[in-house]
């Protein structure tokens, strides 16, 4: 496939639509509807289960199948304690950052909608400069304007409503995405892609293909530990993020050298399969594809372990997108990395031969 630009006006609109939704661990629904609803054209049939992975089939009767995956989920809190006087304190669902949380606006969803509330935090002017506190789960607390702990109750808070951050998607300097959540719903809309450029370019598999858009990634991995016993795949191409390394107070010794802009991050470890990364890696050099490296110490701490180690074992690759500020609500990504990741698994697609590829990795 020629080296012109993948992303379109109709990608970039899914994006930020698909960005722009809330869809918390746990809570993923309406995102996967959305990535359905775009996904629909390119494939033949759809599988969910009951915790809410999404799942978009081509040739769902072929002999032997390989997953392209995303998680689909957020980093969000949740209501865990509401005091007399109407603050409400929190806990983690995923690994939300609370160093973070002073100053953000949120919002708690309720079935009554959302409840806007403020993470607040003491001015400057009354905190102790000599014995400064750093925020912690103990001292950040959200402020809904609300004095009492009735009054919060009666706009429909209670504990264990979920709360998530507004912040929408934008566009930097022309090319750099940035939005919360880009980790890691750029997999599920990089893989959509991928479906989409199948379908235009007229590309028939040898094989089922099942793009697949986890839930609960965040929490432990547990969406793709539910889908892959319902596939049961024979390869599995996996899509995160991984951590750019070039900003400030990142040590490169201890967490390697990454950096936005410089292509897609193919993973060494344990849990990937070598033979399926050497066809990675040999198709990208082929098609002069860049691409960057990472060693990554026992487990990936992506869904790649859950394939990997499920159904007796499945081969398994990861390929990470380049991202800044991970976990926070200003996520960066370069727009060339996402659509060499893009080019990276559909053209590792078209070079999987039915029979001899397949024994190949066993």
């Amino acid at each position: 496939m020629a080296k012109k630009k993948i992303l379109n006006k109709k990608s970039i609109d899914f994006l930020e639509k698909y960005l722009n939704n809330a869809a918390p661990t746990g809570y993923e629904w309406t995102g996967q509807e959305i990535w359905m609803d775009y996904l629909k054209p390119y494939v033949d049939e759809f599988i969910t289960d009951t915790y809410g992975t999404a799942v978009g089939v081509i040739n769902p009767d072929a002999k032997y199948k390989v997953v392209i995956e995303g998680h689909a989920d957020e980093i969000s809190w949740y209501v865990n304690y509401i005091s007399d006087d109407g603050l409400i304190y929190v806990v983690r669902n995923g690994g939300s950052d609370h160093q973070i949380a002073p100053s953000k606006i949120v919002n708690i969803h309720t079935k009554k909608g959302i409840v806007k509330g403020v993470f607040g935090w003491p001015a400057i002017h009354t905190r102790n400069k000599a014995k400064e506190q750093a925020p912690t789960l103990e001292n950040i607390c959200i402020d809904t304007g609300c004095k009492t702990k009735e009054e919060v109750e009666k706009l429909g808070v209670h504990v264990g409503c979920v709360i998530t951050y507004p912040d929408e998607f934008h566009i930097l300097n022309k090319d750099i995405f940035v939005c919360r959540a880009l980790d890691n719903r750029m997999g599920g809309f990089m893989i959509a892609e991928v479906a989409r450029l199948l379908k235009e370019n007229k590309k028939e598999l040898p094989f089922g293909l099942y793009i697949t858009n986890s839930v609960q990634e965040e929490i432990g991995l547990r969406g793709a530990e539910m889908i892959t016993h319902t596939i049961k795949p024979d390869v599995a191409i996996v899509t995160d993020v991984t951590h750019d390394t070039t900003t400030p107070m990142i040590n490169k010794k201890t967490q390697g050298h990454c950096e936005m802009g410089k292509g897609p991050v193919v993973a060494y470890a344990p849990a990937v399969q070598q033979k399926l990364r050497d066809l990675i890696t040999d198709t990208a050099d082929k098609h002069k594809i860049p691409f960057q490296r990472a060693a990554l110490s026992r487990a990936t701490g992506t869904d790649t372990d859950a394939f990997a180690y499920s159904n007796g074992g499945v081969a398994s690759a990861l390929i990470s997108l380049p991202l800044r500020y991970m976990h926070t609500t200003v996520e960066m990504v370069h727009r060339d990395d996402v659509e060499n990741v893009i080019r990276m698994i559909y053209e590792s697609l078209l070079n999987i031969k039915e029979g001899e590829t397949f024994s190949y990795f066993k």
